[in-house]
């Protein structure tokens, strides 16, 4: 057994100073934005996270103060407060005031980490109008503050209490017998350095310790939001780790077909790495850790998350290419074994046909993780991808040959064929469409009224209720770029109802074949033959509808054209306000209460209005004059972007509201009924 390694100050290796964070801040942050001070958050917690993984922390508490201030405290071991043989400084002030200064850097704090401390803290530091930090070690309580970057003494709590420059790391107490080690870090992040109106994202901040609660499950996390006043607490915990995390991430709506598949194991590669004197070396022999979960549901979309060292990989990176060689491998071979799946001369399934459906959580653990960017959102170290390859694929090959899983795993094999032969379908469907465009004649619904422009940029497709309002909007429109297609009464709610279902109805259709770009994983953005897709309906209750039904096709089949930002609502006004007498003036109206101030302000400054005033039931009542200045003319109309920042909180409302479980919408109903301003009620 070997002796515990000391973590001291001479563990921590000094490169540099701070001022390129202050100069180019988005090179280290990512941003300027809202994500930029996240990122600040993201940096400091996963300091406090790396104490955790070592097995010296089991605790991380993150409060959100109401003067705007953050702080993290941990019960880990505590920043090394010893002095620092080659820079004089306490191993405080060098994390904390020198970039790439920490125990990760060729020290032996950390055997793997993901913060990196002393490039994440020292950052935020530079980016600080005020820094508080606070160690407890030893028996002693020792603390420090920064003013931008440098050291120093505040007399009063806050940024703006008078601050005094000296160095040095003071011992300003005694800890209490009993008491754990640990460090407390505090900081007001300077508004001069990020965009204007840009804040902490406390959602973000919620879903970055849910998702470290997942991958490591012997910390627990606890957010305390003091911004509101009184104080609300939230606990993170899950024992089960990324088998926990793999229910959470799956929807809802989808049933499971398998239980969630463990794959677990190590590896080694080689890559160059520098030694403890900062000499690069060739063939330096890593060890990694590998802890995958995954499963199958009923459902059409794939969810993969990826972490290193618990970091978040939002565009994934050499891990994540490691697991989709493995899950094509392993299900390709698991498929030609099994006699009658796949019919001769049948291709093999693709990846996108295994991954159909799939909720996977790939998480890995390596020394010194190479991202392809400070923010760490893709993964470059290129020795992991055999090795995670190798894991997974042994377990794949394991459960599909295993007696007791074999019968599960068939369902799963039968599944990934029907997917390729979807797949198949439709792309053969999508080609006999594409053989002839619309100019050379290629057979559109009859009902579609298109433009002549040839130009995609500049079209618009207008999706109408009704035919009584076509008629007016084929007068309206400038038929150079302007195409309409109208829809007669409610589509169906795609929702509730199956691919086939859907595909099947006449309405969503026409919708289809107008836009040339096919569904689901297949839709191919840049085929679509119009630049912009506005959804033209009545501004009732029924219009609302209609629009809710069309927002869910496209939200759930054709997403990129909302991610595109190409999707959007026309805003029909309710009312006609127009004045007596030879000069009239006419105003449209969009709600009964703006009606009504319209009104009042006409009448206040000495005009006479025509009574009643004239309420449009539906767009098939405004003449074509009127629909073209309200809702068809670039110039004058008001029109409305759909979009969908969050995917998953989209999903889920999408899921509440129009999905097929009636309690939980009833629920909520019951719930919002406060809400409702029932004076703007139009009964």
């Amino acid at each position: 057994m070997s002796a515990e390694t000391f973590y001291g100050a001479d563990d921590l290796t000094h490169l540099e100073g701070l001022e390129a964070v202050r100069k180019r801040p988005g090179m280290y942050i990512g941003s300027t934005d809202s994500r930029g001070i996240n990122h600040l958050f993201t940096e400091i917690v996963d300091n406090a996270t790396d104490e955790g993984i070592a097995g010296h922390a089991t605790r991380v508490v993150v409060t959100l103060h109401a003067d705007g201030s953050i702080q993290v405290d941990d019960d880990g071991r505590g920043i090394p407060t010893g002095v620092h043989a080659k820079s004089g400084l306490s191993g405080v002030e060098l994390v904390l005031t020198r970039l790439h200064a920490g125990g990760k850097f060729g020290g032996s704090g950390y055997k793997t980490s993901g913060g990196l401390h002393g490039v994440g803290a020292s950052a935020v530091n530079a980016l600080s109008v005020r820094f508080d930090v606070t160690v407890k070690l030893d028996g002693k309580i020792h603390q420090m503050s920064f003013a931008h970057g440098v050291p120093g003494e505040f007399d009063a709590v806050g940024p703006k209490a008078k601050f005094t420059q000296r160095s040095g790391l003071r011992v300003t107490g005694k800890m209490k017998r009993g008491e754990s080690s640990g460090t407390s870090i505090r900081y007001w992040y300077d508004p001069r350095y990020f965009d204007p109106g840009s804040a902490l994202n406390r959602d973000a901040v919620r879903n970055k310790l849910r998702n470290t609660a997942f991958l490591v499950p012997g910390v627990t996390y606890l957010l305390r939001d003091a911004t509101e006043g009184a104080i609300a607490d939230e606990t993170f915990h899950y024992p089960n780790g990324l088998s926990d995390m793999v229910d959470f991430l799956s929807p809802d709506s989808e049933k499971p077909v398998t239980a969630t598949l463990m794959a677990i194991g190590t590896g080694t590669y080689l890559e160059n790495a520098a030694d403890e004197n900062g000499v690069m070396r060739s063939k330096v022999e890593r060890h990694a850790e590998v802890e995958v979960a995954f499963r199958w549901g009923t459902g059409y979309d794939r969810t993969v998350e990826c972490f290193t060292n618990t970091i978040h990989n939002v565009h994934g990176g050499t891990h994540r290419k490691g697991f989709d060689r493995a899950a094509v491998k392993a299900m390709q071979e698991a498929i030609t074994r099994s006699r009658g799946l796949l019919k001769p001369k049948e291709d093999p399934p693709t990846l996108d046909d295994v991954l159909e459906g799939m909720t996977a959580v790939i998480h890995v653990r390596i020394p010194e993780p190479q991202f392809t960017s400070q923010t760490k959102d893709e993964l470059s170290t290129a020795g992991i991808t055999k090795v995670i390859q190798a894991v997974v694929e042994q377990h794949i090959k394991a459960w599909t040959e295993d007696r007791r899983t074999k019968t599960e795993a068939k369902v799963v094999l039968q599944k990934v064929v029907d997917a390729a032969r979807v797949r198949l379908a439709q792309k053969q469907q999508k080609d006999a469409a594409r053989r002839k465009t619309a100019l050379e004649g290629a057979a559109m619904p009859a009902k579609l009224v298109d433009c002549r422009t040839t130009g995609v940029s500049r079209s618009e497709l207008f999706l109408v209720e009704g035919d009584s309002a076509l008629g007016s909007a084929r007068m309206a429109r400038v038929s150079e770029y302007q195409a309409l297609l109208p829809l007669r009464g409610k589509i169906l709610n795609v929702q509730k109802a199956s691919i086939a279902d859907t595909l099947r109805n006449a309405e969503i259709a026409s919708i289809v074949q107008v836009l040339g770009a096919g569904t689901g994983r297949t839709f191919d953005l840049p085929a679509m033959r119009y630049g912009r897709v506005i959804l033209m309906a009545d501004a009732d209750v029924d219009g609302s509808h209609i629009r809710t039904l069309l927002i869910t096709l496209f939200a759930k089949y054709m997403r990129p054209v909302i991610e595109d930002g190409r999707l959007y609502s026309a805003m029909p006004p309710l009312h006609k306000v127009v004045t007596k007498g030879r000069n009239t003036e006419t105003h449209f109206t969009f709600t009964q209460r703006e009606m009504e101030q319209t009104v009042a302000r006409l009448e206040k400054a000495g005009k006479q209005i025509i009574k009643p005033v004239p309420r449009f039931k539906g767009l098939g009542e405004m003449d074509a004059d009127e629909l073209w200045d309200t809702t068809m003319n670039p110039a004058t109309r008001s029109v409305r972007r759909i979009t969908m920042d969050d995917a998953l909180a989209a999903d889920e409302a999408l899921e509440l509201l129009m999905g097929e479980k009636v309690e939980p919408r009833r629920n909520w109903l019951v719930e919002a009924a406060a809400r409702v301003d029932t004076e703007a009620i139009d009964i």
